[in-house]
Order: structure tokens, then C-alpha cells, then sequence
């Protein structure tokens, strides 16, 4: 018996707000990763590892609140939660393989090209560990070319991702790709999602009781989104973001000029002292 699939129960409101999240999680990777370039070299790997789990965290939320609204009428949905928590993990550690990539080796050629697809089969990996996650008294089948579908969708958006956070061009670029980069991943999980149908062991044509998948998965919601929210306090409230100091750095900065930051850390690690003005102290008197 085939199941009656709704990924829409509440209608615009679960896909709205989880597109938002996963705008949320790509400014905040765009700016991390733009803030990395000015860090001093041991600070950059901090930068970039908070892109690294602002992204996941945000493409993790997206997921679950777009599942807030899937239903199947004749069966109630359960999850696992160590799958769930597993599927988190995924997304975190393969996008920070990508934007470690593009961090320190610039968004071009193989680098953009190979991070890129990890960080797109960890995306498209998201999804489907997560909905492996799902319990109900019947199975999922999946249709196999919407499924390739979704991949290929989950690596260009996660190639694109990476082409913007190695492109410094002041925040409104950041804000307009992250837009963009949320469209990108809540079309791979809808696209995903299409591909789904559920075959039930059961025989039951009616509803079911139990509670909503709302009820089920906002209490897990709960930290993940806390940390999108101190990831956002801390990039706003950041010095050099604050008042667009590194995208003016940046763009004033001359091709194949390394930043100020990487300028000084690289000479203290060379052992040089700054040179320092000399003072003008006028002609040096003449001895008669």
C-alpha cells in the first residue's frame, strides 16, 4: 500500500523559514571566509572552521524544518535521533574540507573544482542520512534520476557557494549569493524530496494519532540554531566586519598582494623587525 505523501502540511510557512536558515547559514560561511583572508595565519583556521560549521548548521536546520511540514497521512513519522545527529556531523566536516580548500588555496581551478564536489556530495549525503533517520511502518522509495537530479543540483550550488566566498566584493555581493546559495539548497531538498515515496506494510486508510513531526524535531532544532545565532553575534560584532574594514581592505588590495595581517605575521615568523621612520633632524653641521 502506497502511502499519501505531504511535504506541505503548513503550507509556505515551513519552506519560507527554511530557506531563511539556509540563507542564515550561507552569509555567515561567505563572511567567515572573507574574514579569514585578513587573519593572521593562526587565526585563519578558526575563521574558517566557523564558516565551516555555520554552513552545515545552516543547511542542517533547513533540512529539518522543511520536514516539519512532511507528512504521510496514514502512518506517523518517528526519528532517530543519533541518525539525525549524525547527519549533522556530515555537512559540517565536508563543507570545512571545501572552504578549507578555498581558504588557502583561493577559489580557482582544482580547488574550487574538487572542493566543490565534496562539499556538494556532503550536502546531497545530509539529506539522505537524514531521511534514513525517519521511522514509519512502511519504507521509502526513491525515484533514481531525481535523485542523480539532487546531486548534481547539491554540487553546483556547493561549487557556486565556494566561487562567491573567494570573491571579496563588500557585503551586498555576500548578501546577494548567500540569497542565492539558499535557493540553490532548498531546491536540492525539494528535488530530493520528489524523488520519495513510501510504501506501508500496513493496511490502514485512516490518520493516525501521535505527535506532529513539528513537536518531534523543534526541541533538536534548538542548538544548532543557538549556535547560528553566537556565530552571527560574533561576525557582526567583530571589529574589521563591523565597520567594512575588510571589504575595503580587500578590494583595495592589489592582485597577488597578501593582506596586512598575513604581511606582518609572515615577517615576525621570518624573524625581521619592522622598519621603523627615522626621525629628520635637520643637516648635519659642518665641522670647520
Amino acid at each position: 500500500m502506497h502511502g499519501t505523501v505531504d511535504g506541505f502540511s503548513y503550507g509556505l510557512v515551513t519552506p519560507v523559514v527554511a530557506y531563511l536558515m539556509a540563507c542564515l547559514g550561507g552569509a555567515l560561511g561567505l563572511r567567515c571566509t572573507t574574514r579569514a583572508q585578513l587573519a593572521p595565519h593562526s587565526w585563519r583556521p578558526g575563521w574558517l572552521a566557523l564558516g565551516s560549521a555555520a554552513l552545515g548548521s545552516g543547511i542542517w536546520t533547513m533540512h529539518f524544518i522543511a520536514m516539519m511540514g512532511f507528512t504521510v497521512r496514514e502512518a506517523p513519522v518517528h526519528y532517530d535521533r543519533p541518525t539525525m545527529y549524525a547527519s549533522l556531523v556530515v555537512p559540517v566536516v565536508m563543507v570545512g574540507i571545501g572552504i578549507f580548500m578555498v581558504g588557502y588555496r583561493g577559489a580557482t581551478g582544482s580547488a574550487l573544482f574538487t572542493g566543490g564536489t565534496i562539499t556538494g556530495l556532503g550536502v546531497a549525503s545530509m539529506h539522505y542520512l537524514g531521511m534514513a533517520g525517519m521511522r514509519l511502518d512502511g519504507r521509502l522509495e526513491y525515484n533514481t534520476l531525481t535523485v542523480a537530479a539532487s546531486v548534481v543540483i547539491a554540487v553546483v550550488a556547493a561549487t557556486a557557494a565556494l566561487w562567491a566566498a573567494g570573491q571579496v566584493r563588500g557585503v551586498m555581493w555576500s548578501l546577494g549569493a548567500s540569497l542565492v546559495m539558499g535557493l540553490a539548497v532548498s531546491g536540492m531538498h525539494y528535488t530530493g524530496m520528489a524523488a520519495v515515496s513510501v510504501h506501508l506494510h500496513g493496511a490502514s486508510g485512516g490518520p493516525t494519532g501521535g505527535e506532529s513531526p513539528a513537536a518531534l524535531l523543534a526541541p533538536m532544532l534548538i542548538g544548532p540554531f543557538a549556535f547560528l545565532l553566537l556565530a552571527g553575534v560574533v561576525v557582526v560584532f567583530d571589529p574589521l566586519m563591523a565597520a567594512g574594514g575588510a571589504d575595503r581592505t580587500l578590494a583595495e588590495r592589489k592582485p597577488g598582494v597578501p593582506a596586512p595581517g598575513l604581511v606582518r605575521h609572515s615577517a615576525r615568523r621570518a624573524g625581521l623587525r619592522p622598519r621603523r621612520p627615522v626621525a629628520h633632524r635637520g643637516p648635519t653641521p659642518q665641522k670647520r
